[in-house]
């Protein structure tokens, strides 16, 4: 039987494939050079208000902003913490009923706003996890999940400071070169500064000293500023 040329095509395309051998690698050549341009374009910007407001109701147990302001008042009343109409204009929300416009850009009283509410939540969170009487469980607790005892070693502040690291900034502390030092340092200072001062305070010298961590956490800029 003669085969037509349509027919040979589709023999020859129907086939065993073929083998293709790869090259030898031939290195680019280079062409110019030019330096990285690693110098920062604009500077670090505060968080919008809402979302750090959502991460301080969060903070204090996923509560509702009435109650979140109840719990931060307290027995001082406005001593520590006033109520949220007095912080959402320095936060930079807008209000309308006042025709007041949302602030364009972070300044020394909104920081200054957000550092007033990371101290109350802080004092509180000492108060109810650490000096509840008879002591909260750890499942309990919203910000100081562990024990606080009054000796504490290297290794033992590090898995603490962890704990906080973690509430706070979101990832081990182990990842910050440094940090769990300089935090220990802070720490350690308060304590020994409490025990030796002639006016005491609510606090024992080790509450006072997660306190003042608790402050650095929460007035960190990896805590409020992207």
């Amino acid at each position: 039987m003669r085969l037509t040329p349509l027919a040979l095509l589709l023999a020859a395309a129907c086939g065993p494939p073929s083998t293709i051998t790869p090259a030898a690698d031939v290195p680019l050549r280079e062409i110019a050079r030019s330096q990285e341009d690693t110098t920062t374009k604009q500077d670090l910007r505060l968080v919008p208000p809402e979302v750090y407001i959502r991460s301080y109701l969060q903070l204090f147990g996923g509560l509702a902003p009435q109650e979140v302001q109840t719990r931060a008042r307290g027995a001082d009343g406005g001593q520590l913490f006033d109520a949220w109409d007095d912080y959402l204009a320095a936060l930079g929300l807008p209000d309308y009923k006042l025709d007041l416009p949302r602030a364009q850009q972070t300044n020394a009283i909104m920081v200054a706003a957000f550092e007033r509410l990371a101290v109350a939540l802080c004092d509180r969170a000492v108060e109810r996890d650490l000096k509840a009487n008879p002591p909260l469980p750890l499942s309990e607790r919203v910000v100081f999940a562990f024990e606080a005892p009054n000796k504490l070693d290297d290794a033992g502040f590090a898995s603490r400071f962890d704990v906080l690291h973690r509430t706070f900034l979101g990832y081990p502390a182990a990842l910050a070169p440094g940090r769990i030092k300089d935090f220990h340092g802070l720490y350690s200072s308060i304590v020994a500064h409490h025990a030796t001062a002639s006016k005491k305070s609510r606090f024992s010298p080790t509450e006072a000293g997660w306190a003042a961590v608790c402050y650095g956490l929460a007035r960190h800029p990896e805590f409020h500023l992207y």
